[in-house]
């Protein structure tokens, strides 16, 4: 199974590299990437030095995507379409066992969309 989750895993890291720059990965390993803002802020009167933004980790039998944007504003849920949405296990974190055009597309719209929002919100 790990051989058909490597290919997998790439593809959807490279997707994720393109925000390298504005955010900054913790974990850039064969089987762990994420990114994050680092950056002095405020969040609902709390302060932080850094906002995780996005991950992915290879599972015994997925490749995990977790999307934080999420929790920032529940109404990018409405972005996610219907392949990508049948993949979510909770509130954040996408099971990818395969991945085709429509399902990368998807990813790569969320991602522009959950960006927009951090770089609105001053995150980024």
């Amino acid at each position: 199974m790990q051989d058909t989750l490597v290919p997998i895993y790439k593809r959807v890291k490279t997707l994720l590299k393109a925000y390298e720059g504005g955010l900054t990965p913790k974990f850039d390993l064969d089987s762990k990437y994420d990114l994050w803002s680092v950056k002095d802020i405020e969040i609902d009167g709390r302060k932080r030095k850094e906002v995780y933004f996005a991950g992915l980790i290879i599972q015994s039998s997925y490749v995990g995507f977790y999307f934080m944007p999420i929790y920032a504003d529940t109404s990018l849920k409405d972005v996610f379409g219907k392949e990508l949405l049948a993949l979510l296990k909770g509130k954040s974190c996408f099971h990818i066992k395969k991945l085709d055009a429509t399902l990368e597309k998807q990813i790569a719209h969320a991602l522009k969309k959950g960006y927009a929002l951090y770089k609105e919100r001053g995150w980024v």
